[in-house]
């Protein structure tokens, strides 16, 4: 379990005398916006492809399903609940759309809506994992994700679904609204926005924020937390079969093990989030700083011709980093 606070800005503000700015906030709450800016400088003074307008479209693109994805694994930590199993609920989904519009003949609106729907029902039995047996949201999640794993590969026998699926499914990856917009950077815009005001602009969203910054303080004032925890839970399994979705469709194929590499950089991306704006607590725009700056550094390290397990290498660092940040700001204590 983790705790959050909130960083609080001291301004002495005396007679004639100018306030006073504390460096420590200052970085705290902007530094890792600054490591996003620098990040970006260094890769366009190292590679003037970096900026171009065809690199810039490529980029938004491939983060458009880790921007979904992260998105709602962002309202379940905000709620005070880690979701490990967004990968396989990601990849699960991914097959199942895959399944059933090569093997069932189902319609396109059908075979997206019926994946999303099981995603959905497995943050629904984590939330009750979660809430009516009192099992650590960590331990529950991390438990779902091989069953999800193990109803995929039951689900297409351990093979990837390799066929022709019909343009008009392709059209959520590949498409362009006005020949300019790119769908899946469209579609994962609106999935933020959508996140965002229920995070902070609904009376949910408070709840939900007030639930993962005190949850005993939450509950004695009338909230009911575990509403808000089973909610937070089936939001971040929507938003991982979501991606899934749109995953396949990027691919062009089914394949089981498609989303496992999301769960660490929906993660990273959270924590990155953390230490931006308001740090310590999961926000939405944070989040979204945090996508960013994963995007840049593995399309700069791909256009620098690294190893893919640089790549590797580096979220590991820059996940350290995020969360080393925090901690010594006394602003998450794990325990």
């Amino acid at each position: 379990m983790f705790e959050m606070g909130r960083g609080k800005a001291r301004i002495a503000v005396q007679m004639n005398e100018s306030p006073h700015i504390n460096l420590g906030d200052f970085a705290a709450r902007f530094g890792t916006l600054a490591a996003a800016v620098a990040i970006f400088l260094v890769f366009t003074l190292i590679t003037p492809r970096f900026v171009s307008a065809v690199n810039v479209s490529n980029v938004l693109v491939q983060i458009s399903v880790l921007t979904i994805i992260s998105s709602g694994l962002t309202i379940s930590v905000a709620s005070g609940e880690f979701d490990l199993s967004v990968g396989q609920v990601a990849g699960l989904s991914g097959v199942l759309v895959a399944g059933l519009l090569v093997w069932s003949k189902a319609s396109i609106a059908t075979a997206i809506l019926l994946p999303i729907l099981a995603g959905l029902v497995i943050g629904v039995v984590n939330g009750l994992l979660v809430t009516w047996l009192r099992i650590p949201s960590l331990i529950a999640t991390l438990a779902m994700g091989p069953i999800a794993l193990g109803l995929n590969y039951g689900y297409d026998g351990g093979d990837s679904i390799y066929a022709s699926f019909p343009q008009g499914f392709y059209w959520i990856a590949t498409g362009r609204l006005f020949g300019v917009v790119p769908v899946p950077v469209m579609i994962a815009l609106v999935a933020v926005a959508l996140f965002y005001v229920l995070l902070n602009r609904t009376r949910l969203g408070r709840a939900l924020v007030a639930t993962g910054a005190n949850i005993q303080a939450a509950r004695l004032s009338g909230i009911r937390v575990n509403h808000c925890r089973r909610v937070a839970l089936a939001l971040s399994a929507l938003g991982a079969a979501m991606g899934g979705v749109i995953l396949t469709a990027r691919l062009g194929t089914g394949q089981p093990g498609a989303g496992d590499p999301y769960l660490m950089d929906s993660l990273t991306a959270v924590f990155l989030g953390m230490t931006v704006f308001h740090p310590g607590r999961a926000t939405i725009q944070g989040t979204l700083i945090g996508v960013v700056i994963i995007g840049m550094l593995d399309n700069g390290l791909n256009l620098l011709g690294a190893p893919f397990y640089i790549q590797n290498d580096v979220r590991g660092i820059v996940m350290i980093a995020a969360v080393s940040l925090a901690v010594l700001q006394g602003e998450i204590r794990f325990f």
